[in-house]
C-alpha cells in the first residue's frame, strides 16, 4: 500500500512536470510569433489587406446570417447521410448468396464515390442533373448541392459503419444465432448496437469535415457563408471577410473537434479496461 502511494505520487509530480513544461513551451513559441511576425518586411501591407478591423465589424453579422444556410444544409444532410450509408454498410455485410446483387452494388457505389473529389461531384449533380428536367422547380441549386454531399459522404461513412460491424466478434453473432434469433434479428439488436457505439469517435470527424465541405455548395449558385465572403471581398477590395469566416468555422469545428478526440479517448479507455478485466 505504501508503495502504491508512493507511485502515485511519482506520477502526480510527472504530470505537474509535464504540465509546467508544455506551458513554458507554448508560450515561448507563441511569444516567438508575436514578436517575430510584426517585424517581417510586408507586414503591414498584409495587416491591412486580411486584418481590417473594420472591415471585419461590417462584414461579420453577413457573414454570421449566410452561415446559417451552411448550418441548414448540414441538418438536412447528416439524417440522410446515416441512413444511407447504414443501408450500404449493412448491404456489405450481408453473408446470402441471394443478395450478391446488392452488394455488389454497394463495392460500386463506394468505390465510385470515394475516387470522384467532392468537389467534382458536386459540380456534375449540381450543373448535370438540372439539365434532365424540363421544370425549373428542378433546378433548386440548394436540392443537387445537398444530394452530392449525401452522395460523397455516405460512401466513407458507410465504411466507418461497416469496419464497426465487423469489429464485433464473431461469437455475438454465435450466441444470438444459439438463442433463435433470425439474421435480421441478430443485426438489429446484437450487432448494430455494439458497432455504432464504436464509430461515433469517427463518425464525429466525418461530420466536422462536412461542415467544413458544406461551403463548396456555394459554387453552384447558394449564398452561403464563402459566397457572401467573396462578395465582400470584391466589395472592400480586402481579404479580411474572408478572415471573418475562417473565425466563424473555427468557432463551430473546434468544439466538435474537442468532442470527438473526448468521445475516442473515452472508447479507447474502456476497451482497454474491457480488454484487462
Amino acid at each position: 500500500m505504501d508503495q502504491r502511494t508512493r507511485r502515485q505520487a511519482y506520477e502526480q509530480r510527472q504530470r505537474k512536470r509535464s504540465l509546467i513544461i508544455a506551458f513554458l513551451s507554448t508560450s515561448v513559441v507563441i511569444g516567438a510569433i508575436v514578436v517575430l511576425i510584426p517585424l517581417l518586411p510586408r507586414w503591414d501591407r498584409v495587416r491591412k489587406s486580411f486584418f481590417d478591423g473594420e472591415i471585419f465589424a461590417d462584414s461579420f453579422p453577413r457573414l454570421l446570417r449566410a452561415f446559417w444556410l451552411d448550418v441548414q444544409i448540414f441538418a438536412w444532410s447528416v439524417p440522410l447521410i446515416f441512413a444511407l450509408s447504414l443501408a450500404i454498410a449493412v448491404s456489405r455485410n450481408t453473408r446470402s448468396p441471394a443478395l450478391f446483387p446488392l452488394r455488389a452494388a454497394a463495392v460500386i457505389y463506394t468505390d465510385v464515390f470515394r475516387g470522384v473529389p467532392v468537389i467534382l461531384t458536386i459540380f456534375l449533380i449540381g450543373f448535370g442533373v438540372p439539365g434532365l428536367f424540363d421544370s425549373r422547380a428542378w433546378s433548386n441549386p440548394l436540392i443537387w448541392g445537398t444530394a452530392a454531399l449525401v452522395l460523397s459522404y455516405s460512401a466513407y461513412v458507410s465504411e466507418e459503419i461497416r469496419a464497426g460491424l465487423e469489429g464485433v466478434h464473431e461469437s455475438q453473432r454465435a450466441a444470438a444465432r444459439s438463442l433463435g434469433m433470425s439474421t435480421s434479428q441478430t443485426m438489429s439488436t446484437v450487432v448494430l448496437p455494439q458497432a455504432l457505439r464504436r464509430i461515433v469517435p469517427p463518425m464525429m470527424n466525418s461530420l466536422v469535415s462536412l461542415q467544413k465541405d458544406v461551403a463548396l455548395v456555394s459554387l453552384i449558385g447558394p449564398i452561403e457563408i464563402l459566397r457572401q465572403a467573396g462578395l465582400d471581398k470584391s466589395k472592400f477590395a480586402n481579404f479580411t471577410p474572408y478572415v471573418a469566416a475562417a473565425v466563424i468555422f473555427l468557432a463551430v469545428t473546434i468544439p466538435c473537434t474537442r468532442i470527438a478526440d473526448y468521445l475516442l479517448n473515452r472508447e479507447r479507455r474502456r476497451t482497454g479496461a474491457t480488454a484487462v478485466s
